[in-house]
Parts: structure tokens; C-alpha cells; sequence
């Protein structure tokens, strides 16, 4: 178990955390989210020792190895498989079978395995990190972003990796489905403190939501006690036989603390600037090839498909397969070899893809540099995109040339929201985005009156957003006509190359089932409606208080802590032992409630899968 204790780190007159504690218990995975530059990659630098707090402890067991991935690219070995098990453990070096399994699932092809690593993009590159990592079998993986160069079938496998791991794991993500599916609890960064609660990423910002709601109703609240008691001070002092109560008044009010009202949080507002579109057709692709030179089989071979002009479209599938290539022949910046991209006259595009950072003016500001496409635009709104994108006061002055890389690609968003459209094309619009500009990214394009195409590797966006897919798997690409969940339940993923059509192909025909009466329908519903009551329920009584306890137990586990801490500075030797004994007894205790959890959970799981797929007889 790792302990932090009033942990306080700043950079300057930069706050990043005020007297922050919590404790990471056995087999806890953890979502740790924040906003962009709130400290999250700071707090897992401090865990490894990279940088060094200003006050506070952290607490690490003895032999306790931490495993962080690294986006620092280093590599000494002549191939991919030899760098990969670089990351074994000494007593596993000879187990280079556990190597091939994590790069299979991470994208890479047996033909790679002896392939030298820098022939390889940044982002595969990246997945040989990420591998090194997941094999050195750490106590506690640290993983900051580890989805960012991951194509979705990846993220697929990496998740089931992960609710397989046996340690504990603290993850860094923008992908909200991701790290919904991973994370047993969530722990946020909010106004310079830490809170970890056990649920999901919606259940920590509802929370985080009330508390701030409660704390401004309990400030004003407060503050028109404060002023009601100063009147009554201010009419009374003078008057001697209310000199008593004048004074518990005045003491009272010396002794209120004083609430300070909340900061208002910047983060990520806009909608994009739809133009008009009379038609019902925005775009269409008429059996259109594509190949880049030196290929033995197209890239894009004879894909037709219309766009219309509401359609919200994600394109999906492994990286490498062709996605942004379509982009770029819808949005015009390259041709097809065969067929045609035809657009309505009224068509407007708005294109947006993150290598185009190269293309911004490095002398410009931001401000100049959002405004420098459209000529009839004012400065007023100008500068009120460069507040949309988190570009407020003097900073939309800065150059471009200082930015990072989130801040070029906001920019260039910026520059996409000033010019008005009515088809939008997006490469990944939400890559260097936190997870609350992504919520706001999923907003605008929900509202945006326009048809938008969009590559996307995010689970939760592709639930939320997409009417019609375009889908890349293997040497095929094909649109599909409905929504993300009906693909995975008509087609789906699988862990080969193809695509596993989940429907019954064999050529036996099922016997006619004999039709049941209304009546009888409903009888069979309720019945199998009781019958998952009578099996759910205790699973889910027996978690809820397994839950219960645990927090129990780890809030005692955190007030041992401090007492120990407490006797240690004191140098209470009896206190010291009986601290300690309750300390390992405590966590003994939660060792076994978690594997109980566990078990508990996965059959309730089991069961309610099995109710679900049997509901599907039902409708």
C-alpha cells in the first residue's frame, strides 16, 4: 500500500496541490482525472521520484516497484521483440512468450517482432513503451495516457489486460469509456485537493458538483448571518445594557470561518459556425479507389456512400488501415485513383486534423493566427474564441511558437470554429483534449446543424455520437448503417483479423417457435423479471456491503496512518506497536474483503449477462 500525507507541491506562485492525502490499497485500480495543467502527470512524477514535494510524505513499502510509461523514446535493442523483453523481470527473461502476447495485442504483427524499433511512428514506438511496461510485472503500474497511439482494437485488448491485473494501477485517461471500464475507483484533482471515491467517472463529478453547490449556498448563507449580525452590532454598541450581547456577537463572528468563494474553473466552450444547407444530400462517394504507390492492394477499394446533411459519422478501425487517408479525399486535399467525391454546391467544408500544427505560423500569436483564414472577421469575436479555447486575457497573445501541443491543436480548433461550415471533417478532434473538453467537444457536435465525419478510437464518443459508421478491419471498408452498439451486437470486434459476424450462418433453419397470446407474453415477462430479482438482488446487497465496509476500513486505515506518523515524531514505542499490529490486521482484512469483492462482482456479472441475453427473447 502506497501513503501520501499532506502532500503540497507549487512551481513559483503556481499552486498545484494544498496538504493533499490518500492511500492506494491492494488491487485497487485507479482513474485519476483533472483538468488539462492541474497536476495530474506532476503527482505520478512525484511518485516515482522524478520531482520532489515541498512538504508532505509518501509513503512506499519496502521491495515495492512502481512501473511507469514512459513517452521518452530510448530504445538499445536491434528489434522489437529483443527491446520488449528489455521490460522482463530477471527471473522471466527466458519468458519472451509473455512479450509476444502484449505486442499481438497491442498492433504489432509477427513479421514485426524482428523488425529494428526506429523503423516504426512515434506511436508504435510508444506501444514498445507501453509493452516494456506491462511485462516488468510492477507492484503498481502507472499509465499516463496509455490510449493516445492505441487504435480501438487495442484499447479493446488493453482493457481486458487491465481488469485482469493483479496489482494495483493508477491511469491518466481522456477516454472517459476507457477508464470506466478499468478503474475500480476514481480520484480527481479539484481546487488543489485530492478525492478518491469508488464508482465511476459520472458518480466523482456529480459528487465533486453537490460539494461545490453545497459549499456556495453554505457561503452565502453565512455571509448574510455575517451582515445581519453587524447590524446588529452596529445598533447596538452604543447602548450599555446590550454591551453583553454586542460582545458574544462580536466573539462569535471572530470565531466563523469565512468560506472564500469558489474560483470559477476555465475549461473548454464553444459551438461550431454552421452555414446554411437548403438539400438533403451534403456529399457523396461514388465507388472511390485509392492507393499509394508501391502498394499491392488498394488502401480504399470501390467504398461508396452518402452523407447527409445531419448525419453525425465516426470512421473506425486499427490504425495504419486508411481512415485519415479518407478524410483527406473527402475534404479534397488528395484525389482518388477511381471513383469520385461529389459535392452539392452549397457544400462548405471544415477540415481539422492534428498534423496540421506543422502549418501554423510560428511568429504570430494566437489571436493572429485564429483570425489570419477568415478577413471580415472582428476582433470582439476573435478574442471570444480565444476564450472558448482557453485562451482568455493576455494569453491569447502569446506566440505560437512557445505553445505545447494541446495548445496548437486548440488553436487550430479555433481557427475551424471562425470559419463557417456545414460539413465537418475531424481526425481525431479530441486527442489533446481532458475529459471535460471532450464532454464539451461531444456538445458541440451534438448541436452543430451540419453533417460532421469523424475518425475516433473513443468508445464513449462513438456510443454518443455516431448515426452511421465507416468501418476499416483487415483489407476491407464498408459503411454501416446504424449505430455503434448495433455494430457490436450485428458485427463486432474481434482478437484476428477479420471481422467474427456474430449471427448464426449455418444453413439449418431453427424450428417455428409456437406464438404465445398477449397475455401469455406478459406472464412470462413477470415471471422472468422475478426470477432475475430473486438472483441479482443479493449479489448486488452482498457488494453494496462489502463496498461499505471497505471504505470503513480504509478511512480507519488512514486514521491509524496519521496516529503512527503522530507516535513515530513523538517516539511512542507502545503506541508505535499497537499501530502497527492494528495496521496489519486492518489491511489483512481489506486484502480479503477485496478478493471476496471480486469474486462476488464477477458473479454477479456472469448472472446478469446471462439474464440480459436471455431478455433479448423477450422483446
Amino acid at each position: 500500500m502506497i501513503s501520501v500525507q499532506y502532500l503540497s507541491k507549487q512551481y513559483t506562485d503556481q499552486v498545484v496541490f494544498d496538504k493533499i492525502s490518500f492511500n492506494l490499497s491492494p488491487r485497487e485500480r485507479i482513474g485519476l482525472v483533472g483538468r488539462n495543467g492541474h497536476g495530474k502527470t506532476t503527482l505520478f512524477r512525484l511518485l516515482i521520484g522524478q520531482e520532489e514535494c515541498d512538504e508532505g510524505i509518501i509513503a512506499v513499502p519496502n521491495n515495492y516497484r512502481i512501473g511507469y510509461l514512459n513517452q521518452h523514446i530510448n530504445f538499445s535493442r536491434p528489434t522489437v521483440l529483443e527491446e520488449g523483453c528489455c521490460g522482463l523481470p530477471d527471473n522471466q527473461k527466458a519468458d519472451d512468450w509473455k512479450v509476444k502476447r502484449v505486442l499481438s495485442g497491442l498492433g504489432f504483427s509477427e513479421d514485426d517482432f524482428n523488425r529494428d524499433p526506429a523503423e516504426f511512428s512515434g506511436g508504435f514506438q510508444i506501444r514498445l513503451n507501453l509493452t516494456k511496461v506491462l511485462v516488468s510485472d510492477p507492484n503498481l503500474l502507472l499509465l499516463d495516457e496509455p490510449t493516445n497511439f492505441l487504435d480501438i482494437v487495442s484499447i479493446r485488448w488493453l482493457t481486458n489486460f487491465l481488469n485482469n491485473w493483479k496489482n494495483e494501477i493508477i491511469i491518466i485517461s481522456h477516454d472517459r469509456g476507457f477508464m470506466d471500464s478499468v478503474a475500480t475507483h476514481i480520484m480527481g484533482i479539484h481546487r488543489y485537493k485530492i478525492k478518491k471515491i469508488a464508482g465511476t467517472t459520472q458518480d466523482y463529478y456529480d459528487q465533486v458538483s453537490m460539494e461545490d453547490e453545497v459549499h456556495e449556498k453554505q457561503r452565502l448563507n453565512d455571509e448574510k448571518k455575517r451582515k445581519q449580525a453587524e447590524q446588529f452590532i452596529n445598533s447596538f454598541r452604543a447602548k450599555a445594557r446590550h454591551a453583553s450581547l454586542v460582545q458574544s456577537r462580536i466573539k462569535s463572528l471572530e470565531k466563523q470561518e469565512v468560506l472564500k468563494k469558489l474560483e470559477k474553473i476555465t475549461t473548454l466552450s464553444f459551438s461550431f459556425n454552421a452555414a446554411p444547407f437548403p438539400a438533403k444530400c451534403i456529399q457523396e462517394a461514388q465507388d472511390i479507389t485509392f492507393s499509394y504507390n508501391g502498394m499491392h492492394s488498394p488502401l480504399i477499394n470501390h467504398l461508396s456512400f452518402s452523407v447527409e446533411s445531419n448525419d453525425k459519422i465516426c470512421i473506425i478501425g486499427k490504425n495504419g488501415k486508411g481512415k485519415t487517408t479518407l478524410l483527406k479525399l473527402l475534404a479534397g486535399i488528395m484525389s482518388p485513383g477511381e471513383g469520385k467525391v461529389r459535392n452539392h454546391p452549397q457544400t462548405k467544408i471544415g477540415y481539422y486534423e492534428q498534423a496540421n500544427t506543422a502549418n501554423l505560423n510560428n511568429v504570430l500569436s494566437v489571436e493572429e493566427e485564429i483570425s489570419s483564414g477568415v478577413s471580415s472577421i472582428d476582433r470582439k469575436r476573435v478574442r471570444d474564441i480565444c476564450g472558448a479555447m482557453m485562451f482568455s486575457g493576455d494569453s491569447a497573445l502569446k506566440k505560437i511558437e512557445v505553445l505545447s501541443g494541446g495548445e496548437k491543436c486548440r488553436t487550430l480548433l479555433g481557427k475551424l470554429l471562425v470559419t463557417p461550415a456545414n460539413l465537418l471533417l475531424l481526425d481525431e478532434p479530441t486527442h489533446h483534449l481532458d475529459m471535460q473538453s471532450c464532454e464539451a467537444m461531444m456538445d458541440a457536435i451534438d448541436d452543430f446543424a451540419g453533417a460532421v465525419l469523424m475518425v475516433t478510437h473513443n468508445e464513449h464518443i462513438l456510443h454518443r455520437v455516431a448515426n452511421k459508421l465507416i468501418v476499416f478491419h483487415h483489407d476491407r471498408v464498408f459503411p454501416f448503417y446504424g449505430t455503434y452498439s448495433q455494430f457490436l451486437d450485428l458485427i463486432g470486434w474481434d482478437d484476428q483479423e477479420g471481422i467474427t459476424i456474430k449471427k448464426q450462418s449455418s444453413g439449418q433453419q431453427e424450428k417455428p417457435k409456437k406464438s404465445l397470446s398477449m397475455k401469455d407474453k406478459r406472464k412470462v415477462r413477470a415471471e422472468f423479471i422475478a426470477r432475475r430479482s430473486k438472483t441479482l438482488t443479493p449479489y448486488q446487497q452482498k457488494i453494496k456491503e462489502i463496498e461499505r465496509t471497505i471504505v470503513e476500513l480504509e478511512q480507519q486505515l488512514h486514521n491509524d496512518t496519521q496516529a503512527l506518523i503522530k507516535a513515530s515524531h513523538e517516539q511512542d514505542g507502545n503506541a508505535i506497536s499497537k499501530l502497527s499490529k492494528s495496521l496489519k490486521q486492518t489491511r489483512t482484512q481489506t486484502d480479503t474483503l477485496y478478493k471476496e469483492l471480486e469474486d462476488t462482482s464477477e458473479k454477479y456479472e456472469q448472472s446478469k449477462l446471462a439474464f440480459e441475453e436471455e431478455e433479448l427473447t423477450y422483446k
